[in-house]
């Protein structure tokens, strides 16, 4: 049975990906209220050792030392959402407290997850700290940025994860690059730009007018067709079958007949409204009125990161499971990890683990 650590553990989804796997979490270590509550609530026996910068060594070799340390620290500091202080943001530094406890715990394998951002964080500096460390530790690694949206989910999430192992870099290669992605002239893939904005602005004028999904999960909705109108401007064509909109602006998608919903970015025809929603998901829905648009549930945010519905919704504090806050429900969930690309890198762990 393969064992494992989380360090900032958040709400747990690398528990929901790893434990149908047989895998077992020795400790996890956590300092969020409420997704410590969740925590508490889902995973009740699980030690939490709380501050990732407290955690001793006695503490780890009462607990178990694990087979795979895994950690989600803070991104924050390297975001290209916020100031991008790097390492010197004591959020940011806790990248390299990580790295400390990878040389206390001496794991076979090491998962750390990032925004893209830390890839250009102080021209690279920041990450080559976090990888020159873990060479000085033995370590092997490789990295490699991975979408949500190709492993199941239907939301464009791009992060980086660095899976490290212990004295050779070509077992972690092994679990992080395919074969088929290493080609050095891939095929050009998918339509240009410009085609795209082509496509969506026909079917604006209604010409072939698409059919529109008002909702990430109203599939019986989507199945009778039920849709709205956009005039869309050139955008990046994406994999998220979903109407997901984010202040003044929303993502417009049809049907192609096949296994893929193609969106593009959108504005909302001339004569209709959007009113700003602040730092909240929302969604296109036919039937909400003359704006036609709604927030998110938590509970389609929790698909959107493949957790189970209402994982999230839980006692906190005085309050009963129903009147569970939505604002905390929404922060720790746009925190945490997807669910389906942890469980896929947990298994090419278990691939590599059985032909070593």
């Amino acid at each position: 049975m393969t064992t494992y650590a989380s360090v900032c553990d958040g709400i747990g989804a690398v528990h929901v990906a790893w434990s149908p796997l047989g895998w077992r979490c020795l400790w996890l270590s956590e300092i969020d209220p409420f997704a410590n509550a969740v925590v508490e609530a889902k995973w009740p026996s699980l030690i939490n050792l709380g501050d990732a910068n407290r955690i001793t060594r006695k503490e780890i070799d009462e607990r178990g030392r694990p087979d795979v340390l895994v950690g989600g620290t803070p991104c924050q500091s390297f975001s290209f959402a916020g100031r991008r202080a790097g390492m010197d943001d004591p959020r940011g530094g806790l990248a390299l407290r990580f790295v400390e406890l990878v040389g206390a715990c001496r794991p076979r394998w090491v998962v750390w997850e990032n925004v893209p951002g830390v890839l250009s964080s102080r021209e690279g500096r920041d990450l080559g700290a976090v990888l020159g460390s873990l060479a000085e530790l033995g370590y092997g690694f490789a990295w490699r940025v991975l979408d949500a949206r190709h492993f199941g989910v239907p939301q464009r999430r791009r992060r980086l994860f660095v899976v490290a192992s212990a004295g050779d870099w070509r077992r972690a290669a092994a679990v992080l690059l395919e074969r088929r992605c290493l080609s050095g002239n891939p095929a050009s893939g998918g339509r240009s730009r410009a085609d795209a904005s082509g496509v969506a602005r026909t079917s604006a004028q209604g010409t072939g007018r698409p059919e529109l999904k008002p909702s990430v999960v109203d599939r019986a909705a989507f199945n009778q067709g039920r849709g709205a109108q956009f005039r869309c401007t050139i955008g990046e064509v994406d994999a998220m079958p979903s109407l997901i909109a984010r202040g003044p602006h929303a993502v417009a998608t049809w049907w192609d007949g096949g296994q893929t919903a193609q969106t593009i970015d959108a504005v909302v025809a001339k004569g209709q409204t959007m009113p700003e929603r602040g730092r909240f998901p929302a969604v296109i829905d036919p039937s909400c009125g003359p704006t036609r648009i709604r927030r998110l549930t938590p509970r389609e945010c929790e698909r959107l990161q493949g957790l189970p519905d209402d994982y999230t919704l839980v006692r906190w504090r005085s309050r009963s499971e129903e009147r569970c806050p939505d604002g905390h429900r929404y922060r720790v969930i746009g925190n945490s990890m997807a669910v389906p690309v942890m469980r896929w890198i947990a298994r090419r762990i278990d691939l590599a683990e059985s032909v070593s």
